[in-house]
């Protein structure tokens, strides 16, 4: 029996998220789907975390374990031959029995990406929140220093998460510029559900100068969800990178923010 692990990309627009659900696409069920007919028998996968409907992924992770014998170019040959376009295998790497994709993982990075600009576009629509007006970047960047270490963050977790404990270490934020686009990057060990999304809503809320910078402490304290700012769009939520020991030896180097990432 060999473990099995795969990087995938894919497009979460028109899934209901990673998940196997009852009714709807998931991006977990596709990619069984793709496995099981490169291995000749059912697979179950198990994924670093869970994305929502809407929300993509440049590599999430995924493990599975099989008895089938097939090199690391025929898994990832065969998986991308059976997956639709807006899914695909980046690399395939056979690991130790105690790799666990959720569970070995030491941060994820998320990325917010912000469309700012007086029209809407076409072709970013999928991909990013549109705001007609600019917003203020320091204001947001000060803000994040209020929640930076481990942390209770149920002011920010939806209302359904299932998660045992609100308490996370957030590692980091960084805002870059590329034109019109503001790409927000946040790192922790790992997230609450809606977590981004709703810290995304509260730093737009500062960005746009309806809130002081002091207001994300402020939010982060009460522990209160209905306090906080609206809940970013899915559509502009991209799940970048999730690390891993090196000892693993996964094809990829999860670069943490500040380090050039």
């Amino acid at each position: 029996m060999a473990r099995i692990a795969l990087g995938i990309e894919y497009d979460g627009t028109d899934f209901v998220g990673w998940q196997l659900q009852r009714q709807g696409r998931s991006v977990q069920a596709e990619v069984e789907a793709a496995i099981g007919t490169v291995a000749d028998a059912f697979v179950r996968i198990q994924g670093s975390g869970r994305t929502d409907a809407g929300v993509h992924a440049a590599q999430q992770v995924v493990h599975f374990d099989t008895a089938a014998r097939r090199t690391p170019r025929q898994w990832l040959l065969g998986i991308n031959a059976n997956l639709p376009a807006d899914v695909a295998i980046q690399w395939v790497h056979e690991v130790r029995g105690d790799f666990d994709a959720r569970r070995s993982a030491i941060w994820r990075r998320y990325r917010y990406s912000i469309l700012q600009q007086a029209v809407r576009s076409s072709l970013a629509r999928r991909r990013s929140w549109w705001l007609r007006e600019p917003l203020d970047c320091a204001a947001m960047t000060r803000a994040s220093l209020a929640w930076l270490g481990e942390n209770d963050f149920s002011a920010f977790r939806a209302a359904g998460c299932q998660s045992l404990s609100p308490i996370r270490r957030f590692m980091g934020f960084r805002i870059r510029v590329r034109g019109s686009l503001l790409e927000l990057d946040f790192q922790a060990n790992a997230f609450l559900h809606h977590m981004v999304r709703n810290l995304v809503g509260a730093l737009v809320e500062i960005g746009r100068g309806r809130q002081q910078a002091s207001w994300a402490g402020q939010l982060m304290s009460s522990g209160d969800r209905t306090l906080g700012g609206v809940t970013a769009p899915a559509h502009g939520l991209t799940l970048m990178q999730i690390a891993y020991p090196t000892h693993f030896g996964l094809p990829y180097q999860a670069v943490p923010l500040g380090d050039g990432a």
